[in-house]
């Protein structure tokens, strides 16, 4: 679903207590790029994968 938006914000940098700070926003595409993002590290798996 994430990789069909047009725009993504991705909470964090955790769960809980340890999120609720804007760490992304942008395209999917872009979100994938950020190797430092568990969001972005799956997405860019999903994006390779037929």
């Amino acid at each position: 679903m994430i990789a069909h938006a047009d725009h993504v914000i991705d909470l964090g940098p955790g769960a809980g207590s340890a999120g609720g700070q804007v760490v992304f926003s942008g395209t999917p595409a872009d979100l994938a790029e950020q190797r430092d993002s568990v969001t972005g590290r799956f997405l860019a798996d999903a994006l390779v994968s037929p």
